[in-house]
């Protein structure tokens, strides 16, 4: 079993992992405490590009996690992150909510969500504002050779009453009507973890990253070089690891037997 005793530096999935819908897993709060406790910090690091960080604050202080700003990394931060110093002034088609086109502009970059000349780079977030209308932009601006960037590959993401397509499903649509796939930013990519050690001054030694997804999350922590522990509370099941070829260095039942297993 993984030893997590010398870990400093927690690396958190939360759909499936913290929570599932509205309901926090038992144990989520004693894990936390735990991390605090032995000095240790831990972020929360999330495909999901449909919310910004504020509106992932508000949902875990409801919860009734001591949350802020500095303790989250989104697939949307590591976006601008790669974004930065490679489109500076191209003008962006953001394919997803209006918090997404709202961060990126916020961060600096030119952005529409209108099918105009000009637009050199299609970006594609988890979107739950999703029209035909974008589908059929995405299509024609694909068609017309543009960059192609997404978040994060996800197929799923989970609901308290099952599932919904996230980003990669939308991605997979328009690559079966275009042909085209984009360069994935999130997990599975070892970027956010790589971002999250370099930020904070931890070593891989140090650094575990926890999530119920073998295919993302786990196929991060395994590319970026450090330790996982894949949780059995969301969407995975234990044959995934064989499945995708991933294998994680624990695996435990929920994020209460984590916390047990530290105390």
């Amino acid at each position: 079993m993984l030893d997590l005793s010398k870990k400093k530096l927690f690396l958190l999935d939360m759909d499936g992992t913290l929570y599932l819908g509205d309901r926090l897993f038992e144990g989520a709060l004693e894990f936390l405490r735990r991390v605090r406790e032995t000095g240790g910090r831990y972020l929360f690091a999330t495909n999901n590009s449909s919310r910004s960080v504020t509106a992932y604050v508000d949902r875990l202080r409801g919860m009734g996690i001591d949350a802020a700003k500095e303790d989250f990394l989104t697939s949307t931060d590591a976006l601008i992150w790669y974004l930065r110093g490679r489109y500076d002034d191209a003008l962006i088609y953001a394919f997803g909510t209006r918090t997404f086109r709202h961060q990126l502009r916020e961060a600096g970059f030119r952005v529409t969500d209108q099918r105009e000349a000009g637009i050199s780079l299609l970006v594609c977030g988890f979107d739950t504002e999703l029209t035909f209308q974008k589908l059929e932009d995405a299509c024609i601006l694909l068609g017309r050779e543009v960059d192609f960037v997404a978040t994060n590959p996800d197929w799923v993401c989970p609901t308290s009453y099952g599932s919904v397509p996230d980003c990669g499903s939308v991605c997979e649509m328009l690559f079966r009507a275009t042909g085209r796939r984009p360069k994935f930013i999130g997990k599975p990519e070892p970027e956010m973890a790589l971002l999250s050690m370099e930020k904070y001054g931890y070593t891989p030694e140090q650094t575990v990253l926890i999530g119920d997804r073998v295919y993302t999350d786990i196929a991060c922590g395994v590319n970026a070089g450090i330790d996982t522990a894949f949780v059995l509370s969301g969407e995975g099941v234990p044959e995934d690891q064989e499945r995708f070829g991933v294998q994680a260095a624990g695996v435990y039942p929920n994020i209460r037997e984590i916390w047990r297993s530290m105390v």
